[in-house]
């Protein structure tokens, strides 16, 4: 399976930010011809405000950005792991990934689990649940004949959740996110190669770079391909762009049979 990870600068404006999007998926194409196209957290629309957040959603099946993302995957024949939307049903909304199959098709929905509230240590303060309800399913979906798990940002600090995604099958995780520089500079690759090695999956972590929210806000990209072994196989560039890599399973067989923790679990 070939990846492209795509790591955007999303802002508070969102015909530019999926005009954005549909060029870096176009250009993660040409360079890499993939299977999967991986979007980081609310690449349609970052800001701070919750009722402008809740302004860019949409319900979906239907909406200018599930038109526009099953139509791209549907052109270039590919997989396409959108990121997070804001989701909106009825009254409530979602912090939701969408996938698309090559043929334009949904896949699978996931609605993040872990709603990210916290005060980082330079002073910011985040309230995700000021803006969207939690989720409640473990999910995974098929590319050919393997099965990835979902997650979003903050769940990758809850193991518990890839455990259960690898008891489901996962060959490949992928965890969009829009990280935050303070914690991203000490926790971010450390935490992802953590539930690489425990679960033995390609984790492809994917996320946003640079300010938003009028420079009040800052993320620490450095998305990236791990093996499972734990090792960064591929990794974007300190800026907007893409990177992808190839993803070799008779590895991922061999680690799994030296170091065989999936047979070893207790608790």
């Amino acid at each position: 399976m070939k990846v492209s990870l795509v790591q955007m600068n999303t802002q508070n404006d969102k015909a530019e930010n999926l005009k954005v999007a549909a060029e870096l998926i176009e250009k993660a194409v040409k360079a890499d011809n993939p299977d999967l196209v991986v979007l980081p957290e609310y690449f349609a629309f970052l800001g701070d405000n919750p009722q402008e957040m809740h302004e860019s959603g949409e319900e979906f099946p239907g909406g200018e950005i599930y038109t526009l993302l099953s139509g791209l995957a549907r052109k270039h024949a590919i997989t396409l792991h959108a990121g997070s939307i804001v989701e909106k049903e009825g009254n409530r909304f979602y912090n939701s990934t969408l996938v698309f199959g090559p043929n334009g098709k949904q896949i699978a929905r996931y609605r993040k689990i872990h709603l990210f509230d916290v005060d980082t240590p330079n002073g910011i303060s985040y309230r995700e649940s000021d803006s969207v309800a939690r989720g409640e399913d473990v999910v995974t979906y098929k590319v050919g004949d393997r099965t990835v798990g979902c997650g979003i940002c903050y769940d990758i600090r809850f193991p518990e959740l890839f455990r259960a995604l690898r008891d489901k099958g996962a060959d490949v995780i992928v965890l969009p996110a829009a990280f935050t520089l303070m914690t991203g500079k000490d926790h971010w690759e450390v935490l992802a190669r953590a539930r690489a090695v425990e679960t033995q999956t390609y984790f492809l972590a994917v996320g946003q770079i640079g300010t938003h929210a009028g420079g009040k806000k800052a993320c620490w990209g450095h998305s990236m391909v791990i093996d499972p072994w734990g090792h960064i196989v591929a990794q974007c560039s300190d800026t907007v762009g893409t990177a992808g890599a190839a993803l070799d399973f008779d590895y991922s067989a061999k680690v799994r049979a030296n170091v065989p923790v999936a047979n070893h679990h207790v608790l």
